[in-house]
């Protein structure tokens, strides 16, 4: 199987301890999203373990925890934008924090098992698509030699980001403006040795030179974990996405990062005081079983050819 830590929350900047001590433990819990007393419980053992995809805007708390990952096969999906506070309100400064942790994680562990995410994309009065062009040339910039790997994606209208979008009223570009931004964005991050490609989007860019490409990619994780995979495509995502099927162990409503444009969390307090009460010693990433909670062991193989 592959595990998806996580499309939910940010596991290796707020619960990298709990992650790793639940591979100590060789199991977790996970509640299912649409049923909470829907409990599955998941064993982690390498032989059942493909490989691991990490998501997060800081993966500063893993950086000296490396170590504990040895016996998997892992990579991450490292979000870096452009975006101030008044976006990602708890996301360290990205020149002076954010890019040297990420050149130090790609000297941990390799360039390719580092892909630079540059998404959402939105347009404001104040994040022009030249005020993007400049801060994602200067990140490029940064990243030469660190990264092979860029993914980008547009803005999705979320039920649970609509507040928040009208507050910053974001103006949504036609296909052919996206593909004149994309051929520029594309051209920019050439002059640094890297690739741009698109992550679930309706419109075809690849007259911008930017292919379609998944998140959780089948000839990245099969380079990465060595061997060919039988996986098929992860019915639990978008049409317009095209990752392989995945295991999320996180849990929505605990990413403390408050990114106006997160559609995994209701509100900011609900999932910074979910976060304060997390056991790291529990199985659950956050609270406790309870009452009426049944608990199944979900059948799990290897997905290894051969």
């Amino acid at each position: 199987m592959i595990l998806s830590v996580s499309r939910r929350t940010d596991i290796p900047n707020y619960y990298s301890e709990w992650f790793l001590n639940r591979l100590k433990e060789g199991y977790l819990y996970v509640r299912n999203p649409r049923n909470r007393h829907q409990v599955s419980k998941i064993l982690l053992s390498p032989e059942t373990v493909d490989c691991i995809v990490f998501w997060t805007k800081n993966p500063g708390p893993m950086l000296p925890k490396l170590d504990a990952l040895r016996e998997y096969p892992y990579y991450f999906q490292f979000t870096l934008t452009g975006y101030g506070r008044d976006m990602e309100c708890r996301v360290p400064h990205k020149r002076d924090c954010m890019i040297p942790i990420f050149r130090e994680l790609a000297e941990e562990i390799g360039r390719e098992r580092v892909v630079w995410r540059y998404d959402p994309i939105i347009f404001t009065d104040r994040y022009t698509p030249e005020y993007h062009l400049k801060a994602f040339g200067q990140i490029a910039e940064k990243l030469r030699g660190y990264t092979s790997r860029c993914v980008i994606s547009f803005l999705d209208m979320y039920v649970k980001i609509q507040k928040n979008m009208d507050r910053i009223h974001p103006s949504f570009p036609a296909e052919d403006e996206m593909v004149g931004f994309g051929k520029k964005l594309a051209e920019i991050a050439g002059r640094s040795g890297i690739s741009v490609t698109a992550c679930a989007e309706k419109a075809d860019l690849s007259a911008a030179g930017i292919g379609r490409s998944s998140c959780i990619d089948k000839e990245l994780t099969e380079r990465i974990a060595g061997c060919r995979l039988r996986a098929g495509k992860d019915r639990n995502q978008r049409a317009e996405c095209g990752c392989m099927e995945s295991i999320d162990v996180g849990m929505y409503h605990t990413c403390p990062n408050g990114c106006l444009y997160c559609y995994a969390n209701d509100n900011r307090e609900t999932a910074l005081r979910n976060w304060r009460l997390h056991d790291a010693s529990s199985p659950l990433l956050c609270g406790e079983l309870s009452e009426g909670d049944r608990i199944s062991e979900r059948k799990v193989n290897s997905l290894k050819e051969g």
